[in-house]
């Protein structure tokens, strides 16, 4: 990589983190500003093609990198990732951005911003782990996310949560019809799909929305036979799994 990279944003598809990109570009430049989509090889075509556009729509780079995906973590595990125990994200994302960060900070010499998209309006926990947090100001990765090392910060890699403070409605102000179509269909996350690790009612829809969606629940019943055990955590997510027919969970009818 020939250009000096003043900020990395890490990209999933999702408008929280192309809103993210949309404001370092503003601030920094295209030509100082590259993007990292962690590829999970577990994602919508949809979002694969939104990544491919949003390099046209910003003019700027946006790198893919792989270390595996979920079916094969899920597999080498013995079991399907939880809310408390999500080691696709771990494995294939923090570990991946990580790397990524160490190499580039080497390879130029030089230190850089990474944005990322949280909100704190998003979840209690994220209420709660960012409380003290501000938007504008620089924080060494492990302060941000305990997973990534100090020697991050000695590097001259610094964190910037520049959304922090923002509600939805802000984002889909800011992008307007420029995000990922996934949303349209129903969806308020992007990512995984379906997220294993998510609740029954959203993988019910996403395994019953379109043909890509049923091919991967074709793919998890391979695995759920490997395993013994089922992706599905309750009985009233998924009454009527085998007639691939669509029953919301409690949680998706509130």
């Amino acid at each position: 990589m020939s250009k000096i990279v003043k900020c990395l944003v890490p990209v999933s598809g999702g408008k929280d983190s192309q809103v993210c990109l949309e404001l370092a570009i503003e601030k920094f430049g295209s030509d100082s500003v590259i993007g990292l989509f962690c590829d999970t090889q577990f994602e919508h075509p949809l979002t694969y093609e939104h990544i491919e556009k949003m390099k046209g729509m910003y003019g700027v780079e946006i790198i893919t990198r792989s270390d595996g995906d979920v079916l094969s973590e899920c597999r080498k595990r013995k079991r399907f990732p939880s809310d408390n125990v999500r080691f696709c994200t771990n494995h294939l994302k923090i570990r991946v951005t990580k790397n990524f960060c160490a190499w580039l900070a080497k390879n130029q010499g030089d230190g850089f911003e990474v944005w990322y998209g949280m909100r704190r309006k998003e979840s209690h926990g994220r209420a709660k782990r960012y409380e003290h947090t501000i938007d504008d100001e620089l924080y060494p990765p492990h302060i941000i996310l305990a997973n990534y090392p100090k020697y991050l910060e000695k590097m001259g890699v610094m964190f910037r949560l520049p959304i922090c403070d923002w509600h939805e409605r802000d984002v889909y102000e800011k992008l307007g019809d420029k995000v990922n179509p996934l949303y349209s269909k129903g969806f308020d996350r992007v990512g995984c799909f379906p997220c294993l690790a998510g609740g029954d009612g959203f993988k019910d829809i996403a395994f019953n929305l379109d043909d890509f969606g049923r091919e991967q629940r074709e793919r998890v019943r391979v695995v759920e036979k490997e395993l013994g055990k089922s992706v599905f955590t309750s009985k009233r997510g998924y009454q009527k799994d085998n007639e691939n027919q669509l029953s919301l969970c409690f949680v998706c009818q509130i």
